[in-house]
């Protein structure tokens, strides 16, 4: 079967979600999309699928709308749903699941003057330039269809075990989790369990305090390779302070001293964090390619812990656990997985030294996070690719884009627009993973696309 659309959106998570409700607010009734992905929890993802309470977002209610011209979308949701949430405080990231799903619902009910929009049930497995003017995509369940608009909208998947799962005894093989999001794991760790964690980010702590809401009583070592954990949103958060980004210098050093500088000058350092995240892509983008290659390497961890902040609550819950031991931090390289005395043991080198240590668990648990975007985890893009239809970042960030989040070919064209919306985008925007970003990005991708076709309907009627 073949079809042709004006749009095809080829994703399931919260980017695909957020493109859609921008294409049906904006779309006339002429037009056809399709939204493609093969996630059976379309829309909510891993982070929102979540039935924890203690999963919060990172963000405040008050800035977490799905679409960026109803401000109060969420806020106004949380109330009507017997949520006393304030526009400061952090909902659960199970209720925004619920959320991004009835807010598409809801204009999906809106059967006059909006287009009309297919889901199909399927992974995008391969593309072709068949036609004049739309690229067409081979589907899993042996349908194809064309679309004139195509939008990548492609997250990224966990991160691998940073060893061969061939250097993993087998007898403890079913000990590593490798995986955490798949919830049935807890139920066959026992109270008094010792477990190791890999990764010290935001995922670890969702998992720590998964673990102790299932009645987890055990030590927890937790191995990255700084040691280091996310910082927590202040109960009071301060006022922000305005940065002027054109007067920062070109080089992360330069940067860094900067804003150490401005930091003692206020009585809290978020408010020079919370003042630069506006000018967030901006800053990026003046950065020469040398110079966002120096940070990946040397300032990204302390970037997070900083920027991706946790909700205050649960960030007091998290370091009581520290404070009285529960929870231990070791920095290190990870250097292999063995076996003692039925166990699993964990050699690491000592961060700064050429010591190893190890760290003894009934289970490990992978938490080092997603890997970046990047074309090699994709068959579709990895094809897409071949045909010099979009081009690897330099850095591994996603492909290349311009400013208009337009994807960038090498030396062919491709006979529809394409454009690619989220963490692939991270080469040129860098800040493009949270809510507040994507929506932003996502109503102007669409915006971009209508803007066009109206103007090609207008060149047909004179």
């Amino acid at each position: 079967m073949h079809l042709t659309y004006d749009v095809i959106v080829v994703g399931s998570g919260f980017s695909a979600i957020a493109v859609t409700c921008n294409l049906i607010e904006q779309l006339p009734a002429s037009a056809k999309v399709a939204v493609v992905g093969d996630d059976p929890g379309f829309g909510r993802g891993t982070a929102y699928r979540t039935e924890l309470y203690l999963h919060r977002l990172n963000v405040p209610a008050g800035r977490m709308s799905l679409l960026p011209h109803q401000p109060d979308d969420f806020v106004d949701w949380l109330k009507s749903h017997g949520r006393r949430l304030q526009a400061g405080d952090f909902a659960s990231r199970s209720d925004y699941g619920l959320y991004v799903r009835d807010t598409l619902a809801r204009l999906l009910r809106k059967r006059d003057g909006r287009c009309r929009v297919d889901f199909i049930k399927a992974k995008a497995a391969g593309c072709v330039e068949r036609y004049s003017t739309t690229l067409a995509f081979h589907l899993g369940n042996g349908d194809e269809i064309a679309g004139k608009n195509v939008v990548l909208c492609l997250g990224v998947g966990n991160a691998s075990l940073p060893v061969a799962p061939d250097d993993v005894p087998p007898s403890l093989r079913s000990r590593i989790i490798e995986n955490p999001w798949r919830l049935s794991w807890r139920r066959r760790v026992a109270p008094s369990d010792a477990v190791c964690i890999l990764g010290s980010g935001l995922t670890m702590i969702d998992q720590v305090l998964a673990l102790r809401a299932h009645g987890h009583s055990g030590k927890i070592d937790v191995l990255s390779r700084r040691g280091l954990a996310p910082l927590g949103h202040a109960w009071n958060p301060p006022v922000p302070l305005p940065i002027d980004v054109e007067r920062l210098p070109d080089t992360i050093s330069g940067i860094l001293k900067t804003l150490r500088g401005k930091s003692r000058t206020v009585a809290d350092w978020r408010a020079v964090m919370d003042g630069l995240r506006p000018a967030t892509q901006a800053l990026w983008q003046r950065l020469s390619s040398k110079e966002r290659a120096r940070f990946l390497r040397h300032a990204l961890p302390w970037w997070n812990i900083h920027r991706h902040r946790v909700a205050p609550d649960v960030f007091d819950r998290f370091e009581k656990l520290v404070s009285d031991g529960t929870v231990r931090f070791h920095a290190g390289f990870l250097k292999s997985l063995g076996a003692e005395e039925g166990r699993l043991a964990a050699n690491y080198r000592v961060r700064s030294t050429r010591e190893i240590a190890e760290v003894r668990a009934d289970w490990l648990v992978n938490c080092t996070g997603m890997e970046r975007a990047g074309i090699s985890h994709s068959p579709l893009l990895k094809e897409m690719s071949r045909f010099e239809l979009i081009v690897p970042d330099p850095l591994g960030l996603g492909i290349q884009v311009d400013a208009a989040s337009e994807v960038i070919a090498s030396s062919r064209l491709s006979p529809a627009r394409l454009f690619a919306v989220g963490a692939l985008t991270a080469g040129q925007f860098w800040e493009i993973t949270a809510v507040p970003d994507i929506r932003v990005q996502a109503k102007a991708v669409v915006e971009e696309i209508v803007q066009e076709a109206s103007s090609r309907l207008l060149e047909q009627q004179i």
